[in-house]
């Protein structure tokens, strides 16, 4: 008795109801791949189709899918979730999916330059003895990497900048600057950033020494709060069960209700970990992973092409996890926002997302739309025989 909940980060599959509240109506970041692909000989998923990816966004977006094509008789329940939480961003989508919708609004830099307050910046001179910050704007982090790099090299200056998401991000060279003291400064602007109920702090780094040459690496550090009631996975290690978090998970839950973290880079070693977790979990344990590339390699950057591949090299996989699966086990994909490749600007969009329930020899079923991603905490919830969540109902019978 064992289940991985998968999250494909971004992977919407049509504008909420509520979308045009956040300038979102009419984004479907599945159906532009879909779409895109089409003209290029079609999108290869033929597992994720099998699971009931393409009814779902057929129930989704209540209309024809370009490039969507003939559908296989689905092997897993399927359907959809609109949000309740009231942001668009990571944390909402992961603590609602585990039980527990943002009801509450987070903290917004405005799209100006500067966009920082005056005090706040202020203060975080002070405090880390920093002489300058670079940036202090909206920005795409490869580019204003590229834009302040060398800048940043020479005068010791963090490269600060937030997004239409509830998040301050620091970029810093890794060697020049100091990974260290990156994260220490993360530290002190999370500090000083709570009153204003900033969701998260990230840290950024990069190497290289010339515009030519600068990477980010893989050590980024998000220094989120976590959430302010109880999630499914407070419930499951309160009653014994063991949560091995893969990927950022541990991060966006700020390890709270975590048994074991696992770091992984790129979706392939995400998914290379997520198989090696699932051979060595006991009984009674849940496997959480977020496919990262989908959202930050693909999504904000606005590669349809990636995206689709991405999502291809992701379908080519899967077979390897059905296969170790027996019959008391569940597998839940879904996703936590979306992020459509073909939307103005770079950040997230309001989205459905699907949600697709795998157990082996047990009947495929239509979840039809459900009203909160609460709906899939609840599920496992009841699967793995633990006291209800406050929020959700159970997509099972």
């Amino acid at each position: 008795m064992r289940a991985c909940l998968l999250v494909l980060d971004s992977l919407g599959i049509g504008w909420s109801k509520d979308a045009a509240q956040f300038g979102d109506q009419g984004a479907n970041t599945f159906g532009r791949i879909l779409k895109d692909f089409d003209q290029r000989g079609g999108l290869h998923i033929p597992n994720l189709l099998k699971l009931g990816l393409g009814h779902a966004a057929l129930g989704a977006s209540d209309k024809e899918l370009l490039g969507l094509g003939h559908l296989p008789t689905p092997i897993a329940s399927y359907g959809f979730a609109e949000e309740q939480s009231r942001g668009k961003d990571t944390p909402s989508g992961h603590w609602e999916m585990t039980g527990f919708p943002v009801e509450f609004d987070w903290g917004y830099f405005p799209a100006t330059i500067p966009c920082f307050p005056e005090d706040f910046v202020a203060d975080f001179l002070a405090t880390t003895g920093l002489t300058g910050l670079l940036g202090n704007c909206h920005a795409s982090g490869i580019e204003i990497i590229s834009k302040f790099g060398e800048t940043h090299i020479k005068s010791g200056q963090p490269i600060c900048y937030t997004s239409a998401d509830s998040v301050f991000q620091i970029a810093a060279h890794e060697s020049h600057f100091g990974l260290e003291r990156l994260y220490q400064i993360c530290e002190i602007a999370q500090t000083l950033l709570k009153p204003r109920n900033i969701g998260r702090v990230i840290a950024r780094p990069f190497v290289g020494e010339t515009v030519k040459d600068f990477i980010r690496t893989d050590n980024r550090k998000d220094y989120a709060y976590p959430p302010s009631g109880p999630t499914l996975l407070d419930g499951l290690t309160g009653q014994g069960h063991a949560v091995v978090a893969i990927g950022k998970i541990s991060d966006i839950f700020a390890a709270r209700g975590i048994s074991q973290k696992i770091k992984a880079s790129g979706n392939m070693a995400l998914f290379d970990a997520t198989l090696t977790a699932f051979d060595q979990a006991q009984a009674g344990t849940l496997i959480f992973t977020n496919f990262i590339d989908f959202d930050t390699l693909y999504g904000h950057r606005r590669d349809i092409q990636g995206y689709g591949k991405a999502l291809e090299a992701f379908d080519q996989r899967l077979p390897e996890l059905l296969g170790k699966m027996t019959d008391m086990d569940m597998l839940v994909i879904t996703a936590d926002h979306g992020c459509d490749p073909g939307w103005h600007g770079s950040d997230h969009t309001r989205e459905h997302v699907p949600v697709l329930i795998y157990r082996p020899n047990q009947p495929s079923l239509n979840l039809g739309k459900r009203t909160s991603f609460a709906d899939i905490g609840q599920t496992l919830a009841s699967y793995f025989a633990i006291p209800p969540l406050a929020h959700g109902r159970n997509c099972l019978p």
